[in-house]
């Protein structure tokens, strides 16, 4: 509910239009002070008065049933009628059924690229922050009403492919590979690299095995199309567990036959230059280093084949905006690639946005390399945090039906709730302990608190809207969670507008915890008639926006816990 609106329709003052009233408005910094507030500070000059005195004008100037103003300190503060705010926000919350839905489709297009993994490569950790935050935001654009194309940037080219293929051919067993996936092509790939500490040959062979690639040889086509279609294969299924879809799986080899048009522009405005025999766009008047585009035997590089994906998602799909999802690491190769589109004149190149976020891995763990073997696989942090979640609910419930399943969807949002819950730019030390407790800043809290809500349901009974008493729900308590399911939209929209899930999880963690000191004061069943149907009411509409908000942090909400 809009309450800024209702306000700025009140507003009496001559100095201030509505349109400059509306963005001016914030919430309160506590409820004690207030739900609204306007400082008045920046018409001082105009009007020749402190703020103390304009606010005081402008709050006697205010006559509304829906809310009362003071001034405080400079600031025209507005409280809300608790009983008018109640039943506004609490009808407008459970009157949309049982979820939230979308907003209609407002034509616009976001290209999304994120998670990227590796061919013949394991799914590690370390992918699990650019996959759970383009996640989040593919599912929070959808709702906002955009049409979300959801990109896997494969990492499908470059000599580490003739390496496999090398490896395969001389260690490799097809049955084996078949057997264990990918971890028996990542036992190739550590050993073609031990191998060839001891014989550089190895290294030669390689480039010649990814030259076939390249030249379409067959042999070398049909096992590098094999090493794609079992690492696809396998982490589908982390996928499946995660709740991630993409819409395409262009990868980098899909680019091979698309950057000559990139070269020729660079060409044509005279932006490549020659520098010790590589081609490159020379950066110096932006303070950056050259922009390598073919090395010096005329081999692509990275930027060579995203200036190609950032043209050719423009044609395809002509995004109004253009997102990386990439570890910080890659900050300046994306200015660069930025910087290059936009002096070979695509206007579109300020909507290219690189989404960084910061490194992660498991307490008391150390680097991660695939060439030395010192991996940690998703897929093995989620079965330990699934096996630990099963132990917990054990533990506190041991005659839960569905055991298995609940233990899934606790230990999974366990990890993707802790990749999500700080600013995505800090590095990440993942906990299991932490991650699965259920008391504080956790999914578990999040999900128990959930299903709290929906056994009061169960026990008082499908809440209706007819005839419920809001002036029951008037006190501090209640008023504090009315406030916060108000601000949920806005929410949503700011974590789309910096590019941060984490402000949705921070969220919801104070709408829990909110509604949980409400819990403690107030019961709901076994009171008056009037007073369990208005306190079951905000207690289902808490329910439903947890459920809602978990959904798009790509986490299940168990009925039961």
């Amino acid at each position: 509910m809009d309450f800024k609106k209702i306000i700025v329709e009140n507003l009496n003052c001559g100095f201030l239009t509505k349109e400059q009233a509306y963005p001016m408005l914030g919430a309160c910094a506590s409820l004690d002070m207030g739900d609204y507030c306007l400082p008045c500070f920046r018409f001082a000059k105009e009007l020749k008065k402190s703020p103390q005195a304009i606010a005081e004008e402008m709050a006697k100037n205010v006559s509304s049933e829906y809310f009362t103003a003071e001034n405080v300190g400079g600031y025209v503060n507005f409280r809300l009628d608790r009983k008018f705010m109640a039943e506004k926000v609490l009808t407008e919350v459970y009157g949309g059924g049982e979820s939230f839905k979308a907003e209609k489709p407002n034509g616009k297009t976001i290209c999304l690229d994120y998670s990227s993994i590796n061919i013949a490569k394991p799914f590690h950790i370390g992918h699990l922050l650019t996959t759970a935050i383009g996640g989040s935001l593919y599912r929070i654009y959808k709702r906002l009403g955009y049409n979300v194309v959801g990109i896997n940037h494969l990492g499908d080219w470059g000599t580490q492919f003739g390496k496999m293929i090398v490896a395969f051919k001389k260690w490799g067993d097809r049955k084996d590979v078949e057997k264990r996936g990918v971890n028996a092509l990542v036992e190739l790939y550590v050993r073609f690299h031990k191998e060839a500490e001891e014989n550089p040959k190895l290294d030669d062979e390689a480039r010649a095995w990814f030259k076939k690639i390249e030249d379409g040889d067959k042999e070398a086509t049909e096992l590098f199309k094999y090493f794609k279609a079992v690492t696809l294969e396998e982490v589908d299924k982390v996928y499946k567990r995660l709740g991630i879809e993409f819409d395409s799986y262009n990868g980098e080899s899909f680019y091979n036959d698309k950057m000559d048009g990139v070269i020729e522009t660079l060409k044509e405005k005279n932006l490549l230059k020659q520098s010790d025999g590589a081609s490159i766009v020379d950066l110096s008047d932006y303070n950056m280093p050259p922009c390598l585009i073919l090395r010096s035997d005329g081999a692509s590089l990275y930027a060579t084949r995203d200036l190609a994906a950032a043209v050719y998602r423009k044609k395809t799909y002509d995004f109004d905006k253009n997102l990386y999802v990439v570890a910080y690491q890659q900050n300046l190769h994306f200015k660069q690639v930025f910087k290059v589109l936009e002096l070979m004149g695509c206007e579109w190149a300020e909507d290219c946005v690189h989404v960084p976020f910061g490194m992660v891995s498991l307490e008391g763990g150390g680097s991660l390399s695939t060439r030395s073997g010192n991996v940690v696989y998703l897929s093995d942090v989620l079965d330990t945090a699934v096996e630990k979640a099963k132990k917990v609910i054990e533990e506190k419930n041991p005659d839960l039906n569905d055991k298995d399943k609940i233990a899934q969807q606790v230990g999974v949002g366990a990890v993707v709730f802790m990749a999500l819950s700080t600013a995505k730019i800090k590095d990440l030390v993942f906990s299991y302990d932490k991650a699965l407790s259920f008391e504080g800043e956790t999914a578990p809290y999040l999900q128990y608190t959930q299903a709290r809500c929906r056994s009061v349901r169960v026990k008082c009974g499908e809440p209706k809207l007819e005839n419920v008493d809001f002036s029951l729900l008037t006190d501090d308590a209640a008023a504090a969670v009315v406030t916060l399911l108000n601000r949920y939209d806005a929410v949503i929209r700011d974590a789309a507008e910096k590019y941060e899930p984490s402000l949705l999880a921070k969220y919801l963690i104070d709408l829990a915890q909110s509604y949980n000191a409400f819990y403690v004061d107030h019961r709901i069943a076994g009171e008056r008639e009037e007073v369990t149907k208005a306190r079951l009411m905000l207690s289902e509409c808490v329910r439903k926006t947890l459920k809602d908000g978990l959904n798009l942090l790509l986490i299940e909400s168990p009925d039961k816990m």
